[in-house]
């Protein structure tokens, strides 16, 4: 049997939790609403992340485009994932919301655009 102690971090609260697993079973305490029981036992079974980035832009009014996986990622492909950011590179004009790499690292997310950058 395992205990981990984990700070809520699905609304403002910040309840400290334990989370407890013993072979296949996995208790949440500690949590004040049913957010914090899911995010508990995600937390350590299956982490997952939201990865955020820029990406360069040539020709645009700004530099660099910032950029995010949607939906979450599973956590150990947050290296693989920043590779395959690293590498891109865009031409103005880039709209948010634009889909910038598709199924990015083989994990079903893409990664979008957050901001529009027009052409300079």
């Amino acid at each position: 049997m395992e205990t981990r102690e984990l700070t809520c971090i699905q609304c403002p609260l910040g309840c400290q939790l334990a989370v407890t697993v013993d072979g296949d079973a996995v208790t949440v305490t500690g949590n004040t609403c049913q957010r914090g029981a899911v995010y508990g036992e995600k937390e350590v079974t299956a982490p997952t992340r939201t990865v955020t980035g820029t990406i360069p832009v040539d020709g645009g009014e700004i530099a660099r485009v910032s950029v995010k996986t949607a939906p979450d990622i599973p956590k150990d492909k947050i290296f693989d994932v920043m590779a395959e950011i690293r590498s891109a590179h865009l031409t103005a004009p880039v709209e948010a919301g634009r889909i910038i790499i598709h199924d990015v690292a083989g994990t079903g997310a893409d990664v979008i655009a957050t901001k529009t950058v027009k052409r300079s």
